[in-house]
């Protein structure tokens, strides 16, 4: 079985990070003879993915480069919105089957052409089930739910350590994601750091990421002594057990990979009840849900947590056990009968 997978993507966000894990895990499989990735030239998924057997690349910096160097192949996988575009056009030249992976929940434009692209795909996967919807809504279908999954990493112990004992005594509320606050909402959790500077100062607000808010964001909190800002870590999963707390006050998000992350690191989560995070996060179960750009909800979320330390235990050790849902094997397992039936 050759796949042809597709991601145009010019950066590594979670996306791209779900593309690699999917690769690696179909790599073990027997049954996948060949694996073809059509990415751009600078890709990072290229460094990702050197070591990963059987896998071949082709450059394209835009959906009508790369066909003739592809070739035919068995399946297109397409991962991203430019890839989709890539994938049915693909299809028409080589007669070769697509499935589309849609990981936002942001809404599909109305345009007719998308409507073709969803149409004639072999299948439709979407990463949660408020994405299903939204793809249902554009073109009637039958539409596969795959998970995203979390990232297996071992965590260097030491990371964690330098930054407990870089704040002894913090109570330290850590976020990870783009500093891009229209999706990720930091500047929710901002508000609060605002509201807890005086009342709650054992309290340290940690932003790991970068973005094209980053230096806005850093300007509007310059004055704020509990405010970090870390910076983008290429080994981020080793600083993640450095946290008392995570808080992901999303405005929107597909379904928020991140979290499964989170989870590994066994740090309890308190998130916004929105897009997809609510198919991951079951509200007094594995974390806390609050209602989306609604910092004093945000805030006493925090306090219960950060004065409830049963609570985050308790919490976060159901978490982690749901886990071995989320696997990169688990995703792989999903996606080979969708394979098969092509």
């Amino acid at each position: 079985m050759h796949i042809i997978h597709v991601n145009l993507a010019r950066g590594f966000r979670g996306g791209e990070r779900q593309t690699v894990l999917l690769i690696q895990a179909l790599a073990k499989q027997d049954e996948i003879g060949r694996q073809t990735l059509v990415c751009q030239p600078s890709s990072p998924l290229r460094a990702e993915l050197a070591d990963t057997p059987d896998v071949e690349f082709v450059n394209a910096n835009h959906q009508l480069a790369g066909h003739w160097q592809a070739g035919k192949g068995g399946i297109i996988h397409a991962h991203e919105a430019k890839a989709v575009h890539w994938a049915w056009l693909h299809s028409v030249l080589f007669r070769t089957p697509y499935i589309i992976t849609r990981r936002v929940d942001t809404p599909i434009k109305r345009k007719w052409s998308n409507k073709v692209f969803y149409r004639y795909a072999h299948c439709c996967v979407a990463i949660s089930n408020v994405i299903a919807r939204e793809i249902n809504a554009l073109v009637p279908r039958s539409i596969f739910v795959i998970a995203s999954a979390y990232t297996p990493v071992r965590h260097n112990p030491d990371v964690a350590k330098k930054i407990r004992d870089t704040y002894p005594g913090r109570f330290i509320v850590g976020h990870i994601g783009a500093l891009v606050d229209r999706h990720k909402g930091q500047r929710v959790l901002l508000e609060v750091a605002r509201q807890f500077e005086k009342t709650y100062p054992e309290v340290l607000f940690v932003f790991f990421g970068k973005g094209e808010d980053e230096h806005k964001l850093q300007q509007e909190s310059e004055s704020l002594s509990n405010v970090r800002w870390l910076g983008f870590k290429a080994n981020i999963g080793d600083y993640m057990p450095a946290l008392d707390l995570f808080a992901f006050p999303s405005r929107n998000e597909g379904l928020g990979s991140v979290l499964l992350d989170i989870m590994s690191a066994k740090v309890s989560i308190i998130a916004s009840d929105v897009g997809g995070i609510p198919d991951i996060i079951t509200h007094e179960q594995t974390g806390l849900l609050v209602p989306p750009n609604n910092a004093a909800m945000l805030a006493d979320g925090i306090k219960r947590m950060m004065n409830d330390s049963r609570l985050r235990a308790e919490l976060s050790y159901r978490a982690f056990a749901q886990l071995e849902n989320y696997s990169p094997d688990a995703m792989a397992a999903a996606y080979l009968p969708l394979y098969r039936s092509i």
